[in-house]
């Protein structure tokens, strides 16, 4: 991606949260992938009393339509479903999928950034949110997600749900190899019967070319990839990639 298209990015997506703070927003635009970046956003962007959930491209109103079909098929009677939020940030989508969701769920909501975890902790708390199968629940950990074989054992997750963290990464100055590395470590922690739900506003041609060749092993593919639209928000068309792991073909 271009240093222009880069910058439009993260001014567009960022503009009404920070707009009195343009060194920010110019440390965003470069350092995405940087824990020190986040904690300095979420500090400042929740300095009131007044707590006020930051969503990346939409809210999950907008994807419910996807996302809780997807459970309805993986859902096994009263067997747990996992769920992870990776890299929730302070977005609600997390906690109304464990709200939502009529199948029993564990939702682990995670991010590099602890205060974004605290503040989310903290919010939850003072809610006391209701699930609304009662056997459900929701956690806020502080992870690293090209790391997350330190949470996760290998084909334990269900629900891998991304909603700008790879987009991230991939549109920040050395964030690239990163973001290789959270895909890799997505189909290591996925169950077969599993998927990871991407949410972007970047093109087919160039996204789906991407993931298809970062989910091979030695060559051959490990996962099928595909994509819907979402639809049009707020004049951006945004879309929902699927990457569903399977075995590897020697």
């Amino acid at each position: 991606m271009t240093s222009l298209l880069k910058v439009m990015y993260a001014r567009r997506i960022l503009a009404a949260c920070v707009r009195q703070h343009s060194s920010l927003t110019t440390e965003l635009i470069e350092n995405m992938d940087k824990k020190a970046t986040w904690d300095r956003f979420y500090a400042e962007n929740n300095r009131t009393s007044s707590f006020k959930n930051f969503e990346w491209f939409f809210g999950f109103d907008s994807v419910r339509h996807i996302i809780l079909p997807y459970l309805q098929t993986m859902s096994h009677n009263s067997e747990l479903l996992r769920v992870l939020d990776m890299g929730c940030g302070t977005s609600a989508l997390g906690p109304c999928i464990y709200k939502d969701s009529p199948f029993p769920v564990k939702v682990t909501c995670a991010d590099i950034s602890p205060v974004a975890v605290h503040l989310m902790q903290e919010h939850i708390r003072a809610k006391a949110i209701q699930p609304q199968n009662l056997s459900s629940q929701l956690e806020f950990i502080e992870l690293d997600c090209t790391q997350l074989h330190s949470h996760y054992g290998c084909s334990s997750v269900d629900l891998i749900v991304d909603k700008g963290t790879i987009d991230a990464l991939l549109r920040s100055k050395e964030g690239k190899d990163k973001a290789c590395l959270v895909l890799k470590q997505c189909m290591k922690v996925l169950r077969r019967s599993g998927s990871l739900l991407q949410f972007s506003d970047e093109d087919p041609d160039a996204r789906l070319l991407w993931l298809e060749t970062e989910a091979q092993e030695q060559g051959v593919m490990s996962a099928n990839v595909g994509v819907q639209e979402v639809g049009d928000l707020r004049g951006i068309l945004y879309y929902c990639y699927q990457v569903t792991p399977h075995p590897t073909v020697h």
